[in-house]
């Protein structure tokens, strides 16, 4: 009688942790298994290689997407690089491992130097005045939420051109993102109103949008910077207070 009454209280237990586990509000929307995605509106390469974790960069190269990159709706995007698909017997693909690795030795050069050159032209800066209300670490090494006031400007942390301006992404609010150069992106979160547009240059230290708050009581600005894709901690980068 005794493991009679126990197993329903077991199975109720179950049932009640199955809703305990947290939820990470800047994980990617984009799933690692997903190898395609269908473009809908308001989609831009940008967006889509920031939801995907791969930038934007890759995915051009992936589908020969040139500048200015533009997309139409309906359009599939391959999320994994073409090499996967080609070569299926072991000299097809040894040539072409050897024929990528002639080509990135006579790049190596001219591309660091000119990353070196591009990352001189500019210093970061804090996008609002706050105490750190989440590390990098405790984003899920998305980047850091900084405490502010609701309706605070957010302003660029360094010069660059907007190339998202909306709230299409998944636990990101009203979203910006700038494009820095070919290396960098920033990223502004949780606004509660965006004041400029995407194709629109801005300055560093230009007012971008207004301190908002998504699902938690003080208003924050989650901030990011993305290398290469890449999210990176932004104390990195960021002079220190």
């Amino acid at each position: 009688m005794t493991v009679v009454l126990s197993l329903p209280l077991f199975l109720t237990g179950c049932s009640q942790n199955t809703h305990i586990a947290p939820v990470r509000p800047y994980s990617r929307d984009l799933s690692h298994g997903a190898r395609y995605y269908q473009v809908k509106p308001g989609d831009t390469l940008y967006s889509i290689g920031f939801r995907s974790g791969h930038g934007y960069q890759r995915l051009a190269v992936w589908n020969n997407i040139p500048p200015p990159y533009t997309l139409r709706v309906g359009q599939k995007i391959r999320l994994f690089p073409y090499k996967q698909e080609l070569g299926k017997t072991p000299g097809a693909r040894g040539q072409h491992r050897q024929k990528l690795k002639v080509r990135d030795g006579s790049q190596k050069k001219p591309i660091h130097s000119t990353i070196s050159k591009m990352l001189l032209k500019f210093n970061w800066q804090w996008p609002i005045k706050g105490t750190i209300a989440k590390s990098f670490a405790q984003s899920g090494n998305k980047g850091i939420d900084i405490y502010g006031k609701m309706g605070q400007p957010v302003k660029a942390a360094a010069p660059g051109r907007v190339v998202y301006s909306g709230h299409g992404l998944i636990g990101y609010g009203n979203l910006l993102i700038i494009k820095h150069n070919a290396v960098f992106l920033s990223a502004y979160a949780n606004n509660r109103r965006l004041l400029v547009k995407e194709g629109q240059p801005v300055k560093k230290g230009q007012i971008i949008a207004e301190v908002g708050k998504n699902g938690s009581t003080r208003p924050s600005l989650h901030f990011e910077i993305r290398k290469n894709g890449k999210p990176v901690n932004p104390l990195w980068y960021l002079p220190r207070h």
